[in-house]
């Protein structure tokens, strides 16, 4: 089976945790600082703040911006439920707007006519590595004096107009989870321009401590191993090469695929294709799926129940393109680990069963 993610770990993260064993120092410690500075370099040079799960970065971003009991936050419905979770563990409102259909990410104009006295923030998700429309979002969210909290968990190292993800907004959040285009097996980072803002980051991951057993505020345990670290260190340095190669693997799709609909891209935008996600209109997507495995092919559906319908939110709204997206969208694998050959069979599987090829 061509499995639809799969994380890429080798020697070098091997050697790199076994150095920290032999340290004795396993918890956050020197190689969370080091890690946090290298990867500063994705983010515009900003303040990084690691910890340990995608889901504590939005979580601690929402906290230290001050977000919170009376406030709403728009953000997309057609996304993992991990971003309104967040957004409602600080006892804000999520308040779920549609997507644009191109792209998979949040609509601006959708966006514009939800905001209200009470918009707090706007939580844009770069979804399957393609970032949001942030130049509009940007703008508009400053003329109101909205904050913008980034969701990237799945966009590491993307950009628009030549600016990085997680460099636009009051802070960015990303994920390290096994499956994304880079990983710390669990883990997470803040990128924030404000440095007040980054030193409650780290007053919130350690128990509200920047000195141990003076804690200056209320805080929580969300702090990275320095294992988690020593392996996000490694995977740091063959992102890029990574990045091509997905990149690579969605052109010859984008190229070579037919009877189905392909993802597009902004022409501004570096898309980093943590996910190459196709829509199929015309065909019982889940049967597709389902045929595709029978041919040793992995996909995944993300998401097939937006998040203004799960049970935990249920939130009544009927939102057309991100419902329609959540019927449509398959991702097929487009990660490093797939090769000329694979793809070559992912290809001819596809346009067989689309009626468009043998």
């Amino acid at each position: 089976m061509i499995p639809v993610s799969r994380p890429n770990l080798g020697l070098l993260e091997r050697q790199a945790v076994d150095q920290v064993l032999e340290s004795g120092q396993l918890t956050q410690g020197a190689e969370v600082a080091a890690f946090e500075s290298e990867f500063a370099a994705l983010v515009a040079n900003r303040d990084c703040v690691a910890v340990n799960s995608g889901t504590s970065a939005l979580h601690l971003a929402l906290l230290a911006l001050g977000v919170g009991p009376g406030d709403e936050v728009i953000v997309p419905s057609f996304t993992f439920a991990a971003s309104p979770n967040a957004i409602a563990m600080v006892g804000a409102k999520p308040v779920f707007v549609d997507i644009e259909p191109r792209y998979f990410c949040l609509d601006p104009a959708s966006v514009q006519a939800a905001i209200t006295p009470r918009t707090r923030a706007v939580m844009p998700v770069h979804l399957y590595g393609h970032p949001a429309e942030m130049t509009t979002l940007d703008e508009m969210c400053r003329n109101r004096g909205v904050m913008i909290v980034e969701d990237a968990s799945q966009a590491h190292g993307a950009a628009l107009a030549g600016r990085a993800v997680g460099s636009w907004g009051n802070a960015g959040t990303f994920s390290f989870y096994a499956t994304k285009n880079m990983t710390t097996g669990e883990g997470g980072l803040i990128s924030v321009g404000d440095p007040n803002v980054a030193r409650r980051l780290r007053l919130l991951r350690n128990q509200g401590q920047e000195r141990r057993y003076e804690n200056e505020i209320v805080g929580l345990n969300n702090r990275m191993t320095d294992m988690q670290a020593a392996i996000g260190r490694v995977q740091l340095r063959s992102l890029s090469e990574w990045t091509k190669t997905r990149q690579d693997n969605a052109d010859f799709y984008s190229e070579n695929l037919r009877g189905v609909v392909v993802p597009e891209s902004d022409p501004r935008a570096e898309h980093v294709f943590h996910q190459y996600t196709i829509r199929i209109v015309d065909l019982d997507r889940d049967k597709f799926a389902e045929e595709l495995a029978g041919r040793g092919i992995g996909t995944g559906v993300y998401y097939p129940t937006p998040c203004h319908r799960l049970p935990s939110f249920d939130v009544g709204l009927t939102l057309p393109e991100t419902e329609r997206a959540a019927r449509e969208c398959l991702s097929i694998p487009v990660h490093p680990l797939v090769g000329p050959d694979e793809r070559e069979h992912i290809v001819a599987s596809i346009n067989s069963l689309a009626g468009v090829g043998a």
